[in-house]
């Protein structure tokens, strides 16, 4: 499974990219505003980050205006996915995207019938969003369940890319799963790291180290 960072502060980014675990970046509009940068100087920082898959969304709502922005945002880089939520004009614009060879990556998907419909306009990514969906007590992760079930029944390419990520949990049953892409917000990449054993365990061996004779050569 392949994890990218749900983040657009740099600062996390690069700490993420760091680890030597991260495969990609989504970012979004809310999270693009809260740095306070320009679009294309945030995005350029991430491009000269991270080696991978960068989620760029586009804002406006109609075919031709989701094509003029997709259309710019993949002169930047040839990792740019272009994101585009999953309404009636934005699969049409994917429909479009696809067949020139530009990359895309549905977002706002809460069902799996707007999953199909993502992957039967060509979606390279379907991003369902568990955490809203567990927000209003539905089990998101049947919600990838049911998605992975449905493509894989009929072959399509389109990665299910795990969103909306709220802890560990969620990174542990989409990897069981089967999910392609889990995108993970950094304090939840941190809390991965956290298990009480291991932290007793390498107290324990730091103290019997200093308790014996033993030394480094």
């Amino acid at each position: 499974m392949k994890f990218f960072i749900d983040s657009a502060n740099i600062d996390e980014i690069r700490e993420a990219a760091g680890l030597g675990i991260l495969d990609g970046v989504t970012t979004n509009p809310s999270l693009v505003a809260k740095e306070g940068k320009d679009f294309r100087q945030l995005l350029d920082e991430i491009l000269a980050i991270v080696d991978g898959p960068v989620s760029a969304e586009v804002v406006s709502t109609d075919q031709e205006g989701i094509l003029r922005e997709a259309h710019e945002l993949a002169k930047i880089h040839e990792n740019i996915v272009i994101k585009v939520p999953l309404i009636r004009e934005g699969l049409k614009a994917v429909r479009s995207l696809s067949d020139e060879g530009i990359k895309t990556n549905v977002t706002l998907c809460f069902s799996p019938t707007q999953a199909l419909l993502a992957a039967k306009a060509g979606a390279t990514y379907i991003s369902p969003f568990v955490g809203r969906l567990d927000d209003i007590s539905i089990d998101g992760m049947e919600l990838i369940e049911q998605i992975i079930t449905i493509y894989r029944n009929y072959d399509y390419r389109t990665q299910v890319l795990v969103a909306s990520i709220r802890h560990p949990l969620h990174i542990l049953q989409a990897g069981l799963l089967g999910a392609d892409v889990a995108t993970i917000p950094f304090k939840v990449i941190d809390q991965m790291f956290a298990h009480p054993l291991t932290d007793s365990g390498l107290q324990r061996f730091l103290d019997d180290w200093k308790k014996s004779d033993a030394r480094f050569v």
